[in-house]
């Protein structure tokens, strides 16, 4: 029995949409025959050091109608035994990741990849983000931003282990709300209004607290 599937990039892109690249339509319907692919190979396993799945080549042999390709695996698996380099594979459109095309509209995640500092409380308890201030960069892969969910302690603040520094795609992914705010500059400082679910600037990053 096949021990593995394919994942379907789109549900993936649509739910991570700031930190998961999927090729546009345009992009995919310029593959031809001798393009690669990556697509992602999800798998059972009994060992646990295994990953989900592993991220691999495919040389496109066939363009098919609606969607579908036939290729050739262009890697050698790691992990998942029923498939080895050369076999072929049968996938669409939806299961590709990535291509080695030229994609005008792979910008949206590289827009947001720059990092930030944002609590535990917006990132792992689901908290919606409350309130926003922007530094100066720490470097370049800083975005200087620094995000809560208003409601943190002076002591929770105090932890280390409370804050994360994450790219601004995966808060993002959580809460967009906030997204037209990002490009302005270092002390820039904005609450959420509880009644109005709006950003409202501040005077300075202790504003509102």
């Amino acid at each position: 029995m096949q021990t593995w599937h394919l994942d379907n990039a789109e549900e993936l892109a649509a739910q991570y949409r700031y930190t998961f690249y999927k090729p546009s339509q345009e992009v995919i319907a310029r593959l031809a025959p001798g393009d690669c692919v990556k697509l992602i190979f999800r798998f059972d396993s009994n060992d646990p050091d295994a990953p989900a799945a592993e991220r691999m080549w495919v040389v496109v042999d066939e363009v098919l109608p609606l969607g579908h390709f036939i290729g050739r695996l262009d890697n050698q698996p790691r992990y998942i035994t029923d498939l080895k380099h050369n076999d072929q594979v049968a996938f669409e459109g939806c299961h590709i990741i990535n291509t080695q095309l030229d994609d005008e509209e792979a910008g949206l995640v590289e827009r947001y990849a720059q990092r930030c500092f944002v609590t535990r409380r917006v990132l792992d308890d689901g908290c919606p983000v409350g309130y926003l201030y922007r530094e100066e960069p720490d470097d370049e892969e800083d975005s200087g931003w620094r995000i809560t969910a208003n409601d943190e302690s002076e002591d929770y603040m105090g932890e280390a282990e409370n804050l994360a520094y994450v790219s601004l795609g995966v808060v993002l992914n959580l809460d967009d709300a906030f997204i037209d705010l990002l490009d302005d500059p270092a002390g820039a400082a904005y609450v959420r209004n509880p009644e109005t679910g709006q950003f409202e600037p501040c005077e300075d990053e202790d504003s509102d607290r």
